[in-house]
């Protein structure tokens, strides 16, 4: 597919067939709508407005012959001399341009933004779109929101994912509407099922009324099935007929009951390879991945930390009850030197640690990081990767106490340190602390710290 490739005429061009097996899909979002068309196994597709396009797309941005899909051994999307740009990985194509795409991977025609995904039977995983970005993240966000599209969100543990489905969630119309935040990992096997879809009365030893399933309860609202990957094959299947018919039958019951739920799902395992796939029903994945969204790691996302810290910051002082303090340039640079594993959940565990020991200015040793191999680069957000002749070396397993238990053992070391410093002096030592002396007292109670005498 190489050359700059002339447009195709009409009666060369494919029509679009009726969807089937072995056919994928294009998903197209736009403000305020939707729509999901089929695709060729194979050959050249002509999207746009008029009805001579093998896909039409009837919106005022796309121009009427807009752009050639082609579909082969490797996926092209071509520029056909539109008036509002086909757009990917942020880069407008030149008119009669062509580049490669990967399934699954966002492209912007106009202002509407199209998704190619392989058929539910593809023998093959599709390419992962390379370096996702929070800017197309909140792109298809914001677009996906007011329709009801199921929305399957990927990404590392810790990266966010519960926190963009809630927005998703509060930015559509069922916002009113409930919330049900199901953790399939959580929950036994032998109680999911009746969770999920409900029992009736005598269905089983102890089951002693009838009882509405959480999808029923879920009605009108969303249900975001987080840790999707861990559920288990034989409520799969189950899930599946839930979602397509929109109705659920209670364990016990001898009709169905309709619901009106949309799902947002969200896991941390690859479903479209290794061992994962062969665990996870196709078509279920495809049920719920009417559009996929890549949520990229913490460590890729280093021009967000400034502003992300003093985001987490004001919330965990607001928690707290504690003013919000100046993150000074030790601080910040520890934090950009850091890798973090457990990307934004970890940043806020050790910022909430930190504000308890720190004082009007929050500084890298309240933080208790590890000082990165490489310095940071100039700026406040410039990171660059490790060189290959400074391995990174993985931080140290986190502790199996939990936050409580680290906060209390902090605190009462660095109030050991202060009488120290103060000579027992516990005025002196809860001034230096940035507390009261009678909290200071209050704490020594707490921990056992016998008061040292005045001397």
């Amino acid at each position: 597919m190489s050359g700059t490739p002339q447009r195709p005429s009409e009666d060369t061009t494919l029509r679009l067939q009726a969807p089937g097996p072995g056919y994928g899909t294009l998903t197209a979002l736009w403000d305020g709508g939707a729509a999901t068309l089929a695709l060729p196994q194979e050959g050249t597709c002509i999207i746009g407005r008029s009805a001579t396009s093998s896909l039409v797309i009837d919106h005022p941005s796309l121009s009427r012959h807009h752009a050639a899909l082609h579909i082969g051994p490797d996926l092209y999307i071509e520029d056909l001399g539109s008036s509002n740009g086909t757009t990917i990985r942020g880069r407008i194509l030149k008119p009669q341009e062509r580049m490669p795409l990967a399934w699954g991977e966002p492209f912007e025609l106009g202002r509407v933004v199209v998704i190619a995904r392989l058929p539910a039977n593809a023998s093959r995983a599709p390419d992962p779109p390379d370096h996702p970005t929070m800017a197309n993240v909140k792109r298809l966000v914001e677009l996906v929101s007011p329709t009801d599209i199921s929305v399957l969100i990927l990404g590392e543990t810790g990266a966010g994912k519960g926190w963009i489905a809630q927005q998703i969630h509060g930015r559509s119309r069922r916002a009113a509407g409930p919330w049900l935040h199901l953790n399939c990992a959580a929950l036994p096997e032998h109680l999911l099922e009746s969770e999920l879809f409900g029992y009736e009365r005598g269905a089983f030893t102890g089951a002693a009324q009838s009882k509405p399933g959480l999808l029923e309860s879920a009605s009108g609202g969303t249900v975001f099935l987080d840790e999707i990957g861990d559920i288990p094959l034989a409520t799969q299947a189950k899930l599946l007929i839930a979602i397509e018919r929109r109705e659920v039958l209670r364990l016990g019951a001898l009709k169905p009951r309709a619901f009106d739920a949309r799902f947002v799902s969200a896991t941390n395992r690859d479903l479209e390879s290794g061992p994962a796939r062969e665990a996870f029903r196709r078509d279920l994945y495809y049920r719920l991945a009417g559009l996929t969204i890549n949520v990229p790691p913490l460590r890729s996302r280093r021009d967000e930390l400034p502003s992300l810290v003093q985001t987490l910051l004001e919330a965990s002082a607001s928690r707290l009850g504690r003013p919000v303090p100046a993150v000074g340039p030790s601080a910040l640079m520890a934090i950009q030197s850091y890798e973090w594993p457990g990307n934004v959940r970890e940043l806020g565990s050790v910022l909430e640690r930190a504000l308890l020991w720190c004082g009007p200015t929050l500084e890298s040793e309240h933080l208790g990081l590890r000082p990165s191999l490489l310095p940071p680069a100039p700026g406040p957000s410039a990171i660059p990767p490790p060189r290959a002749s400074q391995p990174y070396i993985p931080p140290p397993e986190p502790s199996r106490r939990t936050l409580a238990e680290d906060v209390h053992a902090v605190e009462r070391k660095r109030i050991i340190e202060a009488l120290e410093q103060c000579g027992g002096n516990q005025s002196r030592a809860a001034e230096l602390l940035g507390v009261s002396r009678r909290t200071l007292i209050n704490r020594m109670i707490e921990f056992g710290l016998p008061r040292p005498r005045k001397g």
